[in-house]
């Protein structure tokens, strides 16, 4: 008989939940860059895009079908956190295998700042020591989109 005065009672729950409610004949896949903007786009704010910036990032199976998009955080006029260790926990939840990390510059500018490449840098280490690739890092506006596996910068 379990009493509530145990060690084991002063211990939180943590729980993994990955709620997938696509079949895996229905999953939309990513073929190119372009097929991830667009989603990405759909996804996006437009109330919001030319105001801060917003941090999200896509996870795909091994035949890089779409599990899932997920708000990594919002942030101000020229930054927004983004956490590897929200970016992976994420990751870890739905068993993905790639991730495709995104985010909009308010400014309407596709280029990726040197903040933006060392953030690029920085996931990929991290996927590499769990397995999981980052597959591309996209940067949208209003305008148009830029990936940084296009320009061989990955």
């Amino acid at each position: 008989m379990k009493t509530t005065n145990t060690l084991l009672s002063k211990v939180s729950e943590a729980k993994i939940i990955y709620a997938n409610k696509v079949k895996a004949c229905d999953r939309i896949k990513i073929k190119w860059s372009k097929d991830a903007a667009l989603l990405f786009k759909e996804s996006w704010d437009y109330d919001t895009i030319d105001a801060f910036e917003t941090f999200k990032a896509m996870y795909l199976n091994r035949t890089n079908q779409v599990l899932a998009i997920v708000t990594i955080s919002t942030g101000g006029i020229s930054y927004a956190l983004a956490d590897p260790a929200k970016v992976f926990c994420g990751a870890i939840k739905c068993l993905a295998s790639g991730i495709i990390l995104c985010h909009n510059h308010p400014s309407g500018s596709l280029t990726p700042s040197n903040a933006d490449k060392k953030l690029t840098e920085r996931m990929k280490h991290a996927g590499e020591i769990l397995g999981i690739t980052i597959l591309d890092h996209l940067i949208i506006s209003r305008e148009g989109y830029r990936s940084i596996a296009d320009e061989g910068e990955l």
